[in-house]
């Protein structure tokens, strides 16, 4: 017994060491893998998808998109510094780039500013504003340590069912059997995607933020998710057992959130917007 109480007293020690801070919500958030590791993780991974595929570079596309994206960057950059989080990128290496793949529609971004779009999902942002939207939400995922969040959310996943297996060791095999499958679908549903669906409305809310801080229209922004829900990718799984909020779920969101937007981009001094 001695022996689990100083085993989960070590677990909230490290759980209460291992932290960050989202500047966004300046909330404390997971981080059991620091940044100094994941960021060079994640740009030996961003190189190896940019050597695996064909890279897009000088059309009118590929210059759009680093356009929005420096756009982004400065908007990043500007609320950061007006919110007390100066040198909060300076391990940052921004880089957009476009993908040669008109079959995948999706874009992403890495933690430390590694940014790639597939030309599969221009249609659907169907303009600047439209890839803004989506720039800023990615952007946001790699900003708010969302990343770092998911792995250390892994982790305890795994922690737990390891405690699991060693308290029902002395229990029949279909008894632990029973457990590992509860338990599986139990952290899923209930943890794992709740988990998953919190970022992506949060990342909604701070990408909305960052492209009208760039000088984007942040009003209909919510057009992207009804083009995404009308390009025939299938129906959506219900919301509870995705990873994603519904995209009716988005376009309320982003309907409701628009005007607030708007208001923090003219405290910096954005008097029009493209």
């Amino acid at each position: 017994m001695k022996i689990k109480h100083i085993s989960f007293l070590t677990f909230i020690v490290l759980m209460l060491v291992n932290c960050n801070t989202n500047p966004f919500t300046g909330k404390k958030t997971m981080a059991f893998v620091s940044n100094e590791k994941l960021i060079p993780m994640s740009f030996q991974e961003y190189n190896k998808v940019i050597t695996e595929n064909k890279v897009i570079k000088g059309t009118t596309e590929a210059e759009t998109l680093k356009r929005v994206g420096n756009k982004i960057k400065v908007a990043t950059e500007r609320w950061l510094d007006a919110n007390g989080y100066q040198g909060y990128t300076k391990d940052y290496e921004w880089e957009f780039n476009l993908i040669d793949d008109d079959e995948t529609v999706n874009a992403w971004a890495m933690p430390g500013g590694k940014v790639a779009f597939y030309t599969g999902i221009l249609p659907i942002a169907e303009n600047e504003r439209g890839i803004a939207t989506i720039m800023g939400l990615e952007v946001a995922h790699a900003l708010a340590n969302h990343g770092q969040q998911r792995m250390s959310a892994s982790i305890l996943r795994q922690v737990g069912a390891v405690a699991g297996s060693v308290a029902l060791s002395d229990q029949d095999p279909e008894v632990q059997q029973g457990f590992m499958s509860a338990y599986g679908a139990g952290s899923q549903v209930l943890g794992m995607l709740p988990f998953s669906r919190k970022h992506r409305t949060e990342a909604d809310r701070i990408g909305l933020t960052l492209m009208a801080i760039a000088g984007y229209d942040p009003t209909d922004a919510y057009k992207l998710w009804e083009r995404m829900a009308n390009a025939g990718n299938g129906e959506q799984p219900p919301e509870f057992l995705s990873t994603h909020p519904s995209h009716e779920t988005r376009i309320s969101n982003l309907k409701n959130w628009a005007s607030e937007a708007k208001e923090t981009a003219k405290k910096f001094g954005v008097t029009s917007f493209k």
